[in-house]
């Protein structure tokens, strides 16, 4: 049997002679690895002092294993099915092969010698262990048993609902202690949502059908479908009970939609989720938006803005008075932008009154409104009453009518800096849509300051960038103007897919920028003389 002690010393001079790790990383890798008592190449895994391939390689190494990558493993139906998944859940390895009564079985961890045995036993054949990573290990299982299949299992296993047809309905808001079920599916949410997070998910998108249940993440403005464990249909309900608990929401009436607010803490970040439950022919679908409190602290610098748009941001958002208008599309970063700027602006010397429809982020040292159309807090009755509160910074969630498009004006005028937004395709059209709510020209021309329009474009990966070996022709000109260097000297490049991007080659989203800025030849043509 092998020494730990010995074992784990080699495998850190090993990554040391190999040149991934520092003496001094080392040394502060077995200082975790005493304190928290786990083996040290997870300790240099977790202090991210070398790669989670090169550490697990260097494993294999030294335990005379084979190591695998992920890349490399391929898979069918008849190849998972080689193991109950029972088994491939609690040893967590996957199968990979079977030749001549030998069965080869991928672990990220190499298991001891009793679990050898047992499993040889449980699977009637002898057995080739290979290494890989944990990661790859998480990947594999949840695309093809789905995302929480094991806890779903052991619900059904609990609950035999492997012979019911219909949809099962918990009492998940049972006051009392809770069962081994309602505490299954508890944790089956907590999954989803960490899933969410760390996919870096805006949204999540519950779906059920007929037969099935549909969930997709968004991410980087893409919906991503992911696969969900069978059976999960028959737990449906209780799912949506739990999340109705969760954010304060009658689970009796499903009915009508709803909407509520979860608030939620992980490895020490705060977030909010939005959520929002509606009737559908087969059940109730949720949607849920990620909302992370921790991007309230992004500044301008932040945002990805061009060094002279930055700087005239920032110079606007210092101003006495005067419109500020963010356009773009649903989901382009406009919110992001707002609190950026109203972060900006904040200071002991101003007051700052927004009003929202929702109150997505929870700004300190600023009055929040939430609109209320229901109960007739509108844009524009909010607005007149944000007035009378001496107000010097204003932010307006949205001009949707000519009324709260004036009043907004008014308020730059005197001596209010106001920030809204609008939806148009360019920064310039922001004018010719003040014009067609009937706003007086001379009133755009003397409040109306700046617009920013913005759009969210897909960044490459870093981890599976490629050179592109051509750029075609017609657009070389242009690269090359942009980016102010000679056409010979121009480098594309291509994402080739890889487990950090989920073989999509795009990972993270880059803001786009067109800062329009009303100077005085454009007031003086916006003359009293034109109409709408």
């Amino acid at each position: 049997m092998n020494d730990p002690a010995k074992s784990t010393t080699s495998i850190g001079n090993l990554l040391l002679e190999q040149g991934k790790l520092t003496e001094k990383q080392l040394q502060l890798a077995q200082r975790r690895q005493e304190r928290l008592h786990v083996p040290l190449h997870r300790a240099i895994v977790e202090l991210n002092y070398a790669s989670e391939e090169d550490t697990y390689r260097a494993l294999a190494r030294l335990k005379n294993l084979d190591f695998v990558e992920c890349s490399q493993l391929q898979f069918d139906q008849a190849t998972l099915q080689l193991a109950p998944a029972k088994l491939v859940f609690h040893y967590r390895f996957i199968p990979l092969a079977e030749s001549h009564g030998q069965l080869t079985l991928a672990f990220s961890e190499p298991p001891a010698l009793s679990d050898q045995g047992n499993l040889r036993l449980l699977l009637g054949k002898r057995l080739k262990l290979v290494l890989t990573t944990p990661s790859c290990i998480d990947s594999v299982i949840k695309h093809h048993f789905g995302l929480g299949a094991e806890t779903i299992q052991k619900i059904q296993e609990d609950s035999s609902l492997t012979e019911i047809d219909q949809e099962t309905v918990f009492d998940v808001s049972d006051a009392g202690g809770r069962s081994e079920i309602h505490a299954s599916i508890s944790d089956f949410v907590d999954q989803l949502l960490a899933e969410a997070l760390r996919q870096d998910a805006t949204d999540i998108h519950l779906e059920p059908g007929q037969n099935d249940v549909r969930l997709r993440y968004r991410i980087d403005g893409i919906l991503q479908r992911v696969p969900v464990p069978q059976g999960l249909r028959q737990l449906y309900g209780a799912i949506v009970s739990r999340f109705k608990i969760m954010a304060g929401l009658d689970i009796a009436e499903k009915r009508v939609p709803q909407d509520g607010r979860i608030s939620m803490k992980t490895k020490g970040l705060e977030y909010d989720l939005r959520v929002s439950t509606l009737p559908t022919s087969f059940g109730e679908g949720i949607c849920l938006r990620m909302l992370g409190r921790q991007s309230l602290f992004l500044d301008l610098a932040q945002l990805g803005l061009e060094p002279q748009q930055e700087e005239t941001l920032s110079q606007l958002t210092q101003l006495p008075g005067g419109l500020v208008l963010i356009t773009g599309p649903t989901g382009s970063g406009k919110t992001t932008t707002l609190y950026a700027a109203l972060a900006q602006a904040n200071d002991e010397g101003r007051k700052i009154i927004t009003i929202e429809d929702p109150v997505e982020y929870q700004l300190e040292g600023v009055s929040q409104i939430q609109a209320r159309d229901e109960v007739g807090l509108t844009f524009s009755t909010g607005l007149r009453s944000v007035l009378r509160h001496d107000p010097d910074v204003i932010l307006i969630g949205e001009i949707r009518d000519p009324e709260t498009a004036e009043i907004a004006i008014r308020a730059a005028q005197t001596g209010h800096l106001v920030f809204s937004t609008l939806h148009t395709n360019d920064s310039v059209s922001a004018v010719i849509r003040l014009l067609e709510m009937d706003i007086d020209p001379f009133l755009i021309s003397s409040s109306l300051v700046a617009s920013l329009a913005q759009r969210l474009a897909q960044r490459i990966c870093l981890h599976c960038r490629a050179p592109q070996s051509e750029i075609p022709e017609e657009v070389r000109p242009e690269m090359a103007d942009a980016l102010n260097l000679p056409e010979e000297s121009l480098q594309a490049f291509v994402g080739k897919g890889c487990v950090e991007c989920g073989q999509r080659g795009y990972r993270g989203r880059v803001g786009l920028y067109e800062l329009f800025i009303l100077n005085d030849e454009i007031a003086d043509y916006l003359s009293p003389n034109l109409k709408a």
